[in-house]
This record gives structure tokens, sequence and C-alpha cells, in this order.
């Protein structure tokens, strides 16, 4: 799971890069305000890849993803990048966990094969 999670948000850490130069533009908007939000969910968004496996990690990652469909907000191209990277984020998660169940399973079968 923490390979497939770790991916996805390695890919939105982009994406809320490039959102943060795309809302830069907007006059209404002040680029100080702009980069500390988007500073903000970028660190977030590595900092999670090494929570992941903790307790609470994807849930976290189910926050940042609410607040990615949010932004849309001030970039409305970002609900369809929200809607997209949560779509990812619920695959990485239900995938990774049956990757992580067929990978214990096989561990103990081999290690039944090998105490056989």
């Amino acid at each position: 799971m923490r390979t497939l999670c770790s991916s996805t948000l390695i890919g939105e850490f982009f994406v809320i890069g490039f959102a943060g130069l795309v809302a830069m533009k907007d006059p209404d908007l002040a680029t100080g305000t702009v980069w500390t939000v988007c500073g903000i969910a970028m660190f977030l968004s590595v900092v999670l890849c090494g929570m992941v496996t903790r307790p609470g990690g994807v849930a976290l990652g189910w926050a940042l993803q609410i607040a990615l469909i949010a932004s849309g907000f001030f970039v409305p191209f970002m609900y369809f990048m929200g809607v997209l990277f949560a779509a990812l984020w619920w695959a990485s998660v239900h995938f990774g966990r049956k990757v992580d169940e067929a990978k214990a399973r096989f561990a103990a079968e081999a290690e039944q094969a090998d105490a056989a």
C-alpha cells in the first residue's frame, strides 16, 4: 500500500505546485498567501508518504484529497484534478491493501513450505 499511496502523493505534490503557479495569476489572490497554502499542502503530501502505514495516515490522505477538491474554488480546473486524485487515492488504498494481504499470504505459505 505504501508504494501506491506514496506515488499518488508525489503526483499531488507536483499538481499542487502547478496549481500555485496558476493561482498566482489571479489578481484577487495575494502571492504570499498562495505560496503559503500551496507550500503547506506540498509539505503535507511529502510527509504523508512516510505516514501512510501509520494509524491515521490514510485519513490524513483523505483530508488532503478533500482540500485538493476544495481548491477548485480558487483554480476551477482543480475540481477535476481533485476528483481525479481522490479516485487515485481510493484505488491506491484499496488495491494496496489487497497487495499487502497477498504478500502476507504468500509469505505464510512459503514459511509453511519451509517448515514441511
